[in-house]
């Protein structure tokens, strides 16, 4: 017999606090041997583990046992929703709103009003043509690579699979104890082919001081498991997806030197099931510009 399982003991933080331990568990593996974090990473999607914070294996040791492994537990539906309903994740857009501070906030007017437009149309004709003036990461955004790298595909080189109609998941972490989103987080979930939207429960703080303070972020750990997993699209309703304390911004550097577009300052993740939606968040298609605005929003499927 040649099949190998690992044996170990483990423990488990919850980023929301409390905890598991469990004594003596053993796990099918392929070779004759595993890592760390990978035995981490199976413990946590086979027990479906959320908002996970610290995970401790103690005492691993491989044994030869016949593996007794069966298919893996099916996903957890999605609550109950309307198919086809739409779900708006988006912030409106205002005169003077402040997204990030030190940055402008938008000029909103008339270019032409529809007062001064009845001069050039035919009685009872009127047209209003409104102006805007902003910078790219104002409001709801979505960021493509050009925003980091100069070679980084730009707006108008988004690939729309990306960004319409895309199959996307929630992860939960609403009420962590930590800011920091590590990417145990995400194990319990299958994010290949996904855009994955992290719900922090932050944009509650929106047009509020409270929202550029002490926000919720990924870590570099998150953002490499991410792109590893083939995420298409990573999500957030935060303040920013970095720690912003310093000026590295490693989330950004990971995601986008890979392709995966981030959105930020989302909003209404809590009315999303975890799963059985579409995603969308198409920007204009501008050349030489990383940033936009977009109307970000869902549709449940079932």
């Amino acid at each position: 017999m040649n099949d190998k399982r690992v044996c170990f003991d483990f423990e488990i933080d919850f980023a929301n606090g409390g905890g598991i331990q469990g004594q003596d568990f053993r796990l099918d593996i392929d070779g004759d041997d595993i890592a760390d974090a990978a035995l981490a990473a199976y413990i946590i999607a086979d027990l479906r583990l959320l908002m996970v914070g610290a995970v401790r294996i103690l005492n691993k040791r491989i044994i030869a046992e016949r593996h007794k492994r069966t298919a893996a537990a099916a996903a957890i539906a999605p609550s109950d929703g309307v198919a086809g309903r739409r779900i708006d994740l988006s912030h409106i857009i205002e005169d003077g709103m402040v997204t990030y501070k030190g940055l402008p906030a938008p000029i909103m007017c008339d270019h032409l009003s529809r007062e001064r437009s009845r001069a050039l149309y035919a009685e009872g004709t009127e047209f209003q043509i409104g102006k805007i003036e902003l910078v790219g990461n104002t409001g709801t955004y979505l960021d493509t690579p050009y925003h980091r790298y100069a070679d980084g595909y730009d707006l108008a080189a988004l690939d729309l699979d990306r960004v319409s109609a895309v199959p996307a998941l929630v992860v939960r972490v609403e009420g962590s104890a930590d800011r920091a989103i590590d990417w145990a987080v995400f194990a319990a979930t299958d994010v290949a082919g996904h855009a994955v939207l992290v719900h922090t429960g932050w944009a509650k703080h929106w047009r509020t001081d409270q929202y550029f303070e002490g926000h919720p972020f990924l870590t570099a750990a998150a953002a490499a498991y991410l792109r590893d997993k083939g995420a298409l699209l990573v999500g957030i309703d935060s303040f920013n997806i970095d720690d912003v304390s310093g000026g590295e911004r490693p989330v950004h550097s990971i995601l986008l030197g890979a392709g995966i577009p981030i959105v930020e300052h989302m909003t209404n993740l809590d009315a999303l099931p975890n799963h059985g939606f579409r995603f969308w968040a198409v920007p204009p298609k501008i050349s030489e510009m990383g940033t936009f605005p977009v109307r970000a929003h869902a549709q449940l499927m079932t």
